[in-house]
Formats: structure tokens, C-alpha cells, sequence
């Protein structure tokens, strides 16, 4: 970690157009900024290749910083009232998987959502390849699992309304090809059918989607291929196509593909039991659901990167204060 007074990084910044030695190969960790710095540019502070993050009070706010942290008690966005520690060890954990993320949401930033799916993408297909995801795949092999009774996705038909609900309950709803397959034809189904008004997402048994289902990471084999895959039938896609129809309701864990998917739509309503997290990087991934596209549209950038980051989780009162939820309901 490298640790700088507000006035010191606008010295730093002037004498340094391009601060390589921030860089992970070469000082590994975050840069944190204490008081915010005056005429810093904001262009500069998303070229320099590091984690950038900011510690004050939460009056003042600068553009360009990645986390934005403050001890005030619910702070305005962007600030996250949170310690700095844990964000500083998990970018230490995972130094060029924190830097890959941090820069994907910056690039994401101007992007519509194709555009920034295909980024996401790409950089997640890239992380498939890389030495931290290989090692967290090492310390846990991936286990066959038996093909279920039952299928995946259950569709329903009432009227205008066509409800959707994830049906791997044992698994907490977590999506395997599958599954990303049947959701993708039952929501290709609402968009080429005018007549669906409402689409109902949810989920069976005790959580409405625990993520990607971690037996199938990595299993694709060619990072390439991955990349294809996500190109061709990304369900976070064809949620955003029908976003204006969309209702889904959350509840239990809500994690990774569970939050990403359900950003897209137009109302989220969480169960008072719901929790949310990203905890992709922490196995050497960014988010590969479309988080990095839906989430900083509900949140703001600066947030986005700190769930991303520390892999925190939030409550459904924080996620509805933050707009990742639209409202907390049975």
C-alpha cells in the first residue's frame, strides 16, 4: 500500500504523467489518499495503475478516485462507510485481479451495456487464464455433479404476465449452463412477444440465486471460447432487452450472478432476509454476469468497485439506501 496526504499526491501527480511505480509489478497494493487532493485531474487518477482510494470525511469530493471511504455514519454516495483495512488486505490478496477490476469500471463508465458486457467479458475470459484464478482452482478441484430430475428453469404463462423462476434449490439457485441456457430461451421468449407486459423473475427455495455455479468455472477450457460463450448467450442481455417489463424478487443469498442479473431490471424487491456480495475476485475473477455494467448504474462506480474489492456483503436495508433494490418486501 502506498499512503499519500492530500497535497502530496497533487505533487506527485504533477511530477509524474505516467506513475509506473504505482503499478502492481512493481509496488503492490493500493494507492490511498488521505483529505482530498486539490487540482488533481480526474483523467489522470483513472490512468494510473492502481487501486485508487480515497479516506475522508465525506464533504468534499473529487472525481477519478476508484473507493471513496469515510467513518461518517451514512454517507452520501459516493462514500462507503466502511474500514480501510479489509479493502487494503483483500487489494493486497489480490493485487492484479483488483487492478484488473478497478480498470474495467473505469473503462465500463462510457460504455453502453453491450459494449460494456463485451469488456466484461473479455477481461473475465482473460482472468480464466491467469495464475491467480489457476491456483484457486487448484485448491479446489471442481467436482462432477449429477444431472437433477427436474429443470432448471420453470415458465409460466398467466395471462400477460410470464414468471420465471430459477429452480436449482439445492444448489441455492446457482447457475450452471443450464440454466443460462433455459433462462436465455425463457426470456427471449418476453422479447419477441409484445403481448408479455410483466415478467416475473424468482427463484425456488430458501435463496433466489447464490451465483455462478462453481463446479463449471473454468471448465470451458479455452479463455477463448469463454469469451464466445458470454458473446452469444449472456442472460444478462436479454434481461436488458425486456429491463421495462422485468420484476424480480430476491430473497436468502443474492451473490455474484444473483445481484449482477437482477440489476438490469426494472424493479428489484428484496426480501427482508436478502444479503448481497460479489465475491468473484477473491477466486481470481471479476464479476461475468454483467455486474460490472448493471451495478454502477444502480450505485455509482465508486460503491460497485468496493463490494467488488473486499467481496463484502450487504443487508437488503443497505442495498435498498444504496438503489441496488428498489424496495424490501415479503
Amino acid at each position: 500500500m502506498t499512503e499519500l496526504e492530500g497535497a502530496e499526491l497533487a505533487a506527485f501527480a504533477a511530477a509524474r504523467p505516467v506513475p509506473e511505480e504505482l503499478s502492481p509489478l512493481v509496488r503492490p497494493g493500493a494507492l490511498v489518499v488521505h483529505g482530498a487532493p486539490a487540482g488533481v485531474d480526474a483523467a489522470w487518477l483513472e490512468g494510473v495503475p492502481a487501486v485508487t482510494v480515497l479516506v475522508g470525511d465525506g464533504d468534499e469530493t473529487p472525481a477519478g478516485f476508484d473507493v471513496y471511504l469515510t467513518g461518517a455514519a451514512d454517507p452520501p454516495a459516493p462514500w462507503v462507510c466502511a474500514p480501510l483495512a479489509p479493502l487494503v488486505d483483500a487489494v493486497d490478496a489480490q493485487p492484479l485481479v483488483a487492478l484488473a477490476a478497478a480498470s474495467l469500471y473505469r473503462a465500463s463508465a462510457g460504455l453502453d451495456v453491450w459494449r460494456g458486457l463485451a469488456a466484461e467479458s473479455a477481461t473475465y475470459s482473460a482472468l480464466l487464464a491467469s495464475g491467480p484464478f489457476r491456483e484457486w482452482r487448484a485448491a479446489r478441484p471442481a467436482r462432477p455433479v449429477p444431472a437433477a430430475a427436474e429443470p432448471p428453469v420453470l415458465v409460466q404463462r398467466l395471462d400477460a404476465c410470464l414468471r420465471i423462476v430459477l429452480n436449482r434449490p439445492r444448489v441455492h439457485n446457482a447457475v450452471d449452463s443450464a440454466m443460462r441456457d433455459a433462462l436465455v430461451e425463457a426470456l427471449g421468449v418476453a422479447v419477441a412477444d409484445p403481448s408479455v407486459e410483466q415478467v416475473e423473475l424468482a427463484g425456488a427455495g430458501p435463496s433466489f440465486c447464490s451465483g455462478g455455479d462453481l463446479e463449471e468455472f473454468g471448465t470451458v477450457g479455452d479463455p477463448a471460447t469463454a469469451h464466445a460463450v458470454r458473446l452469444t448467450r449472456h442472460p444478462a442481455r436479454w434481461v436488458h432487452l425486456c429491463a421495462d417489463r422485468v420484476a424480480v424478487r430476491a430473497h436468502g443469498a443474492c451473490l455474484g450472478a444473483g445481484i449482477e442479473l437482477a440489476s438490469f431490471a426494472r424493479t428489484v424487491t428484496a426480501a427482508p432476509d436478502a444479503y448481497f456480495g460479489l465475491p468473484e475476485v477473491s477466486m481470481g475473477l471479476v464479476p461475468g454476469a454483467g455486474g460490472t455494467v448493471g451495478i454502477p448504474r444502480r450505485i455509482g462506480r465508486p460503491r460497485a468497485v468496493w463490494l467488488t474489492l473486499t467481496g463484502a456483503r450487504i443487508t437488503s436495508s443497505t442495498a435498498l439506501a444504496w438503489g441496488l433494490v428498489d424496495e424490501v418486501g415479503d
